[in-house]
């Protein structure tokens, strides 16, 4: 990436020069560099002019390396280079002021100043600039020795107190692109920042603008909140602020305790989160998080005291699961990652049953039919929802889903169950018993099936051949008789 980037610079440091206008590294790629930080593969550039005739001919001068991506209404490009893990996205922009209708965030665009055009952006330590010629990304240290960092809104001083502020008033700031709440709970996340008062108070009071952001964009920083290494500082920020309730109500609802009799239920909010945390701490893997902060949304809707019993949730992963599919279609979620979530919210409970019942063959076998490839997440979901504070029942509980973990092993590695599916295929029972393709070969085969998980007979042709034999004259009689009463 760095050759690639040294050869950006100098080509955009060239043009600059070419078109005789001053061009600037602006936000976040500036911010990094000051923190030190791995330098991101997206730049912003401002030049003092036309963005979109400065890409234009950034364009020409690489002889069309990548793709041109053109909005003439803002006056700026976005330039794409290469895909994947090495992609790198170059933004052009013209020094601007925007202005914003009420229900909107598109803006009114206007010609403006360097400063001008800072202001305007999310927080101090993302309104920092640095001429073009003074950028070296191959280099140690990056920037030119006596680069002057344009900073009109103290930007380095919140770097270095590691304080969120916007550069202008938060309610104008916050109210004009209310995305930006959701960028200041992720960057304080992400950078280990403080959100300063002033503008977390500002949050709050603007929570109802993000009603007007797209289900799209709100997903895609939810899911970068939840893709940091400590996702609960995100998450309870959310909460704080009570964008949680606009984004997820169901997890919002999860706060608070009950007590009866001196009974007393844990707080499944706080539990959440730490579910969460827990997650990230063994899987990258952001559905999976977002699994976990949904698992236990279907409590407050199947939550009953019972007398000499306590506080119980009966069903309630059945509830989350109808849940998650209508969270999904709010926040638009694939049907990939919708299918998968609701799975493992469904199913959440049932390596704690197997332990708690005890761990037999059969259930193995149906536990690993069941999640087919949704297994190993499964039990990481499992494993980080061992939250207790009592060290003597976690210790327990953690053994026990060890000793479950090897159980699963031994049973896959001796049933062969990893593609599931009865040894007897559907062609040849219907051949053998002179059926036609209807509902009844579906139960031969299901039957043979739960023999198999039952542990009846073993996962292999021979068994489930003599099985076959033993059952499929009493199917073939009951297909005859269902087809005298349908004549």
């Amino acid at each position: 990436m760095g050759l690639m980037l040294e050869q950006i610079f100098k080509t955009v440091t060239a043009v600059a020069k070419k078109e005789k206008v001053a061009a600037y590294v602006v936000g976040g790629y500036v911010r990094d560099i000051l923190l030190g930080r791995e330098q991101k593969k997206d730049v912003d550039f401002v030049v003092e002019g036309s963005g979109l005739a400065f890409a234009k001919v950034f364009d020409v001068t690489v002889k069309h390396v990548g793709s041109l991506i053109e909005f003439p209404d803002f006056d700026t490009a976005r330039y794409v280079i290469g895909e994947g893990e090495e992609q790198i996205i170059l933004e052009f922009a013209g020094a601007r002021t925007e202005s914003y209708r009420e229900h909107s965030r598109k803006p009114m665009v206007t010609e403006a100043t360097l400063e001008q055009d800072l202001s305007r952006r999310d927080f101090t330590v993302n309104a920092m600039a640095v001429q073009i010629d003074s950028v070296r990304p191959h280099l140690i240290p990056p920037l030119r020795k006596g680069s002057k960092i344009i900073d009109p809104f103290g930007g380095q001083k919140d770097l270095a107190d590691k304080i969120l502020r916007t550069p202008l008033n938060p309610d104008v700031t916050l109210s004009d692109d209310p995305l930006r709440m959701l960028r200041a709970i992720r960057f304080a996340a992400q950078l280990n920042f403080a959100i300063e008062p002033t503008t977390l108070e500002s949050i709050y009071r603007n929570r109802e603008r993000l009603k007007i952001i797209s289900a799209e964009r709100i997903q895609e920083e939810l899911f970068r909140m939840l893709k940091t290494a400590m996702p609960s500082i995100s998450l309870a920020l959310l909460f704080q602020t009570h964008l949680m309730d606009i984004i997820l109500p169901e997890v919002a609802k999860l706060d608070g305790v009950e007590e009866i009799f001196g009974h007393q239920h844990k707080n499944n909010l706080i539990h959440s989160f730490k579910v969460v945390d827990n997650i990230a701490e063994q899987s990258n893997k952001v559905e999976l998080r977002l699994a976990g902060l949904l698992h236990d949304i279907g409590k407050p809707g199947t939550k009953k005291f019972l007398p000499k019993i306590g506080w119980t949730f009966h069903a309630h992963e059945h509830l989350g699961k109808k849940m998650v599919y209508a969270i999904a279609r709010r926040l638009k979620l694939s049907k990939q990652h919708t299918d998968y979530i609701a799975k493992l919210v469904r199913w959440h409970m049932q390596p704690i049953a197997l332990m708690d019942e005890g761990i037999t063959d059969s259930a193995v076998r149906r536990l690993v039919v069941t999640l087919g490839e949704e297994l190993e997440d499964l039990l990481i979901l499992g494993r980080s929802d061992i939250t207790t504070g009592n060290p003597y029942k976690k210790e327990k509980r953690l053994t026990n889903y060890d000793h479950l973990r090897a159980k699963i092993t031994e049973v896959l590695e001796r049933d062969k169950l990893r593609a599931f599916q009865s040894p007897v295929r559907g062609e040849e029972i219907m051949q053998t018993c002179g059926l036609k393709p209807g509902p009844t070969i579906g139960k031969i085969k299901e039957a043979i099936e739960e023999a198999i998980l039952d542990g009846a007979i073993p996962n292999d042709y021979e068994a489930a051949k003599a099985y076959f034999e033993s059952i499929k004259d009493s199917y073939i009689k009951e297909a005859a008789d269902w087809e005298k009463i349908n004549l």
